[in-house]
């Protein structure tokens, strides 16, 4: 039998490399995911990058106004060597520029976006009324066309624009800053390999029935109701019976259970992975409802047992499914009314 390093899976290159491997285009992509991750309020997120984009790779909208309101600037640049002043202040010209000829307002940051960023450029921007004033002192000696090609008037704006600019507004971001912040973001998964997470701690059910479960919880009571008669046909009696209430505590349980999964799924994956595990617990479990039972005791009971044992689809979310989210989704599959456990007839 083989055992040790020959049982493990080939080791998969770093994230830093994979993106160390993008094209232009692919790495604005993956701005674009990440770019989220620094501020969850902004309205859209779009890219630019292309032939006539006047300097805006991809740019995060704070208002619906887009580039007539406050938004940000990612500049994106994918080199082999570190991003240095001379491209960066070449890219702050293409943004002063684009001011002055009504491209777009001034944005409220300027986010430099590279794998590497130099460490004369990080000092340089450190330090933002020097960074000004060594950029006020390169824009008169210039022969970028983004600026010659202006009038002398525009060219004058030029200056008086960046005279009054808050040099703080430029930012320089590199990879290992942007690695761990894509890595909150649910396009992670589908990017890299994605290394194990903590899951957060289960959701405890409130003692009041919260709206969101009042369907799974009647479909309980039906239940109880057919097993127990007058017994238990409402939650006050279903709370003083001494099985009906213990069991609903644990279903609702298991229900929440599942609602901390799907929750986590939500802030971690990208759509699509808990409805993954919700189908493959439906696909079994709707042929063991299908048959015919004596009460819906019976029928909910067959279910749950299926459920504890079903193969579930390999994803990156299936790992972190517990016994008990097993149960919860059952009663998930109930509240969205893909399962019932007591038959209209009366006969389960």
């Amino acid at each position: 039998m083989l055992r040790g390093p020959a049982m493990q899976y080939p080791s998969m290159p770093s994230p830093k490399k994979i993106v160390f491997g993008y094209d232009p285009d692919e790495f604005e992509e993956f701005v674009k995911e990440w770019v989220p991750a620094l501020n969850p309020l902004y309205v859209r997120v779009e890219r630019h990058g292309g032939s006539g984009d006047h300097g805006i790779d991809v740019a995060g909208y704070q208002t619906p106004q887009g580039l007539e309101g406050p938004w940000d600037n990612y500049q994106c640049k994918r080199y082999k060597g570190p991003l240095g002043w001379s491209t960066a202040s070449a890219e702050m010209r293409k943004m002063f520029a684009g001011v002055v000829l009504g491209h777009f307002i001034r944005p409220t940051q300027y986010v430099f976006v590279a794998p590497v960023i130099a460490r004369t450029l990080r000092q340089a921007l450190a330090k933002p009324s020097q960074a000004r004033a060594t950029f006020l002192q390169d824009l008169e000696r210039t022969t970028d066309e983004v600026i010659t090609r202006l009038t002398s008037e525009e060219q004058l704006h030029v200056v008086e624009l960046a005279e009054q600019t808050d040099f703080s507004m430029f930012v320089p971001v590199d990879m290992d800053e942007m690695l761990a912040q894509h890595k909150t973001t649910p396009a992670w998964a589908t990017r890299f390999v994605d290394e194990p997470r903590e899951r957060p701690a289960i959701l405890q059910p409130p003692d009041q029935h919260e709206p969101g479960e009042a369907r799974y919880v009647q479909e309980l009571v039906k239940v109880y109701a057919e097993r127990w008669k007058n017994a238990a046909d409402t939650l006050e009696l279903i709370a003083q019976h001494p099985k009906a209430g213990e069991h609903m505590r644990r279903q609702r349980e298991a229900f929440y259970s599942a609602e901390s999964l799907r929750r986590f799924a939500r802030d971690a994956y990208p759509d699509g992975h808990l409805d993954a595990i919700l189908d493959d617990v439906h696909t079994i479990a709707v042929e063991v409802s299908d048959r015919r039972y004596e009460l819906g005791w019976d029928r909910l009971q067959a279910v749950l047992e299926t459920a504890g044992v079903v193969a579930l689809t390999e994803t990156v979310l299936s790992r972190y499914v517990r016994p008990l989210d097993r149960k919860g989704v059952c009663h998930h599959l109930a509240n969205d009314g893909r399962l019932a456990w007591c038959e209209d007839g009366g006969t389960a």
